[in-house]
């Protein structure tokens, strides 16, 4: 139809906030509240991970905007990906498609398509943009996936803000000055697909076609958008006539040409409002419905009407040609002329280093617990190697993170130091004192902190149990990569309940062996033993030293007491080499003041009591491995670690040492904490070479090998295409200083 019905136009006035109608209020006022309720509660199960939103393989920026309506996404997309393009970054654009038929993945290039099968956008995008591959894709990711195996580095995502279900790297939100929200409702009783506050989650917001519009009114726009986003995201832009295209008939535009005006795109007012911006005189004008697909019957009935409005030739949008029945041309005797027009920013140079800024990789490793804390930080190390230009983090949910602080790595979580130290499944009593300390405060405030960094970060990895999966889904809303450090089938396995939901909320999950990744099942992977990670490359020769670890939590300052007992009974059996390994956790004051109170005296890095001596190190416990014969071990992952070392674990015997020795098996015995007990114990293992030997080699069968940060981290550059986004982040980076 080529007149709206007045019913239609009543609501277009009434949506855009034109004129007030009470009629259209009352019956579409309900639905619009039915939307928010809709938005709210999806935008909350995806913000807590219950939705589930993929990660493309591809950096991706989305062009998209708030309303229904032209706001200028095409020109923007042509544009972004011009500039990628220039430099040197092959860029490719996905798109959902409007009106085409296909279900499937369609690639155009070079316009090589039917608009039937495409829709209008991507043709003429495809057209515009011979270089650039178009995806279109009822959902994106698969289009995103498929340019990826064309070697494409950067996506533009056509109008995109909305589709939660895929990850962006940056948001480009475009507002239409000449109609920023319409009456300010949802639809279908107002033109807005989200609230104004969704502005929040924008990179960049960009007020189009800006020159359009009085200065107070731009003023406006520009204080409502500055209520949600920061100053330095804003910019204005408008479009720039680049060249004419003229169709049947040999005519020149020019100042005072009468034309009569058609389209059918989002925002009508935008085109008439460019006529006349042209020097044109518009004889009259039609308007169509957003991708109208023209007939036959429509085109002679406007050349009709051009005629009787004495129009010299008829005036419509680059996009309308792609939807005229013979795409891109016109057999008419009426002329047809088209203005080719460009998006330009006002603030080209702050504009393209904004974005530039959100395309930097942020990784971000959590983890629970010391020993979670040492592998959390040998895993960063190994992506900084790989990734030396991207943001590593740490968001360690126990202690202070001083594994990562070492390696100079940031902590993003609110530091939660309490008594247990976070050891808490084994004692009711342990979780009701942290609970005193303020571990539910804690909690919170960690939950907030994820939600600080949620936007930006790529996939986080996880390094511990479900305990810590839940956490950082329910905070970042992001499905991890899961090292299921905490459990093994050698201690029980995984509960029926944790292994859904680690095969519900885990992109990828890699275990200590392979019978837990067997129990697990789907996306589980055994790859070798997380903990052997922590001794490196480091080769253990055996020497006669015997290596003291009084743990690294509080209680270390009594079970030392102990450990300094057993070493002067194995002394006076003839054993002179001690050394004692102090966790970078451990508090040293209270603990020196516990030596000291047994009569031993601390000088630099020493202990010595009645002529023994017992070194003091703080090197990692593979290091300080190196020449022992034999462990007493009051720790958890360093006990282990020393076991898969084949260093043979003597330790006290209590509930969580009970859990440890059903993983490490014949390579630890557990003894009554009595000092008599652990040294008796250690000199009867330390004299019988073949139970010496075979609790080795049950510590290493047991431990396995290493290998499984190195696999997270591959996993990362193949599956993840990270190594990608940090290329394509410095490609930018350097055209955009330059």
């Amino acid at each position: 139809m080529l007149n709206s019905t007045t019913c239609s136009d009543a609501y277009m006035r009434h949506v855009r906030g034109e004129k007030f109608s009470l009629l259209v209020w009352a019956v579409l006022a309900p639905f619009s509240w039915i939307t928010g309720l809709f938005l709210a509660l999806t935008d909350y199960l995806r913000a807590h991970g219950l939705l589930k939103t993929e990660e493309p393989p591809l950096p991706v920026i989305s062009v998209g905007n708030l309303t229904y309506g032209g706001t200028n996404k095409t020109p923007f997309v042509k544009m972004l990906a011009e500039w990628a393009l220039s430099h040197g970054v092959k860029a490719g654009i996905v798109t959902r498609g409007y009106s085409g038929k296909s279900h499937n993945v369609i690639i155009i290039q070079g316009g090589n398509s039917e608009r039937e099968i495409t829709g209008d956008e991507p043709l003429m995008l495809s057209r515009e943009l011979p270089d650039v591959p178009v995806a279109v894709a009822k959902r994106r990711i698969d289009g995103v996936n498929t340019l990826r195996e064309l070697g494409v580095e950067l996506v533009i995502a056509d109008d995109a803000f909305q589709h939660k279900a895929m990850n962006r790297d940056c948001d480009i939100v475009l507002i239409d000055a000449l109609c920023p929200w319409g009456n300010g409702r949802l639809i279908p009783g107002g033109i807005l697909r989200e609230k104004l506050s969704a502005i929040k989650r924008a990179d960049v917001v960009v007020i189009t076609k800006s020159d359009t519009v009085k200065p107070s009114e731009l003023a406006e726009i520009l204080g409502t958008v500055r209520k949600y986003t920061d100053e330095g995201k804003i910019f204005t832009s408008s479009l720039e006539f680049r060249e004419w295209l003229k169709f049947g008939g040999d005519i020149t535009p020019r100042e005072g040409l009468k034309v009569y005006a058609f389209s059918a795109i989002g925002s009508p007012e935008s085109f008439r409002h460019s006529v006349r911006s042209m020097g044109l005189d518009m004889a009259g004008c039609s308007t169509f419905t957003d991708h109208h697909r023209y007939t036959r019957e429509d085109t002679r009935t406007l050349c009709t009407l051009a005629r009787s409005s004495g129009a010299e030739a008829l005036i419509c949008t680059e996009k309308d040609l792609y939807n005229l029945p013979e795409v891109c041309s016109w057999p008419h005797d009426v002329p047809l002329i088209v203005p080719k027009v460009n998006a330009s920013v006002n603030e080209e140079a702050g504009f393209f280093a904004a974005i530039t800024g959100t395309l930097k990789p942020e990784i971000v490793i959590a983890s629970n617990g010391y020993g979670e804390d040492a592998i959390g930080a040998v895993l960063a190390s190994k992506l900084r190697e790989r990734y030396p230009h991207s943001e590593i983090s740490a968001f360690p949910l126990v202690g202070r993170g001083e594994s990562y602080r070492r390696e100079s790595f940031a902590v993003k979580s609110a530091l939660s130091v309490t008594p247990s130290g976070g050891v808490l499944k084994y004692s009711l009593k342990a979780l009701l004192g942290d609970i005193r300390a303020g571990l539910l405060r804690h909690i919170g405030a960690q939950l907030r902190d994820w939600r600080k960094i949620s936007r930006q970060i790529l996939t986080p990895i996880c390094v511990g149990d479900v305990y810590l999966l839940l956490n950082t889904l329910w905070g970042s809303g992001k499905r991890p990569l899961f090292m299921a450090t905490a459990k093994t089938v050698y201690i029980s396995g995984h509960w029926r309940t944790e292994r859904a939901i680690i095969r519900a909320f885990t992109l990828r999950t890699w275990t200590r062996d392979e019978p837990t990744a067997a129990q697990i099942g789907s996306r589980a992977v055994y790859s070798g033993s997380p903990i052997m990670d922590l001794a490196g490359n480091v080769h253990v020769s055996r020497g006669n030293v015997i290596l003291l670890l009084p743990g690294s939590r509080k209680s270390a300052c009594n079970d030392v007491k102990t450990l300094l007992k057993a070493t002067e009974i194995m002394s006076s059996h003839g054993h002179d080499a001690f050394r004692m390994v102090l966790a970078p956790t451990l508090e040293l004051e209270p603990f020196f003041v516990s030596c000291l109170a047994e009569g031993w005296a601390h000088d630099g890095d020493t202990l010595k009591k009645s002529g023994i001596t017992i070194e003091l190190t703080s090197e990692d416990i593979a290091s300080a491995s190196d020449g022992a014969c034999i462990l007493l071990g009051m720790g958890g992952t360093a006990n282990q670690l020393c076991a898969g070392l084949g260093v043979p674990v003597i330790a006290p015997d209590n509930k969580g040492k009970r859990v440890q020795k059903k993983l490490l098996g014949d390579s630890e015995i557990l003894t009554s904490g009595s000092a008599e007990a652990l040294a008796e114990c250690a000199l009867r293992v330390l004299g019988d070479e073949a139970l010496y030997d075979f609790m080795g080699r049950s510590g290493r069968e047991r431990m396995g090998v290493l290998g499984a940060c190195d696999d997270v981290a591959g996993y990362t550059v193949e599956a993840l295409g990270w190594k990608v986004r940090e290329g394509v982040y410095m490609k930018l980076k350097g055209g955009t200083e330059k």
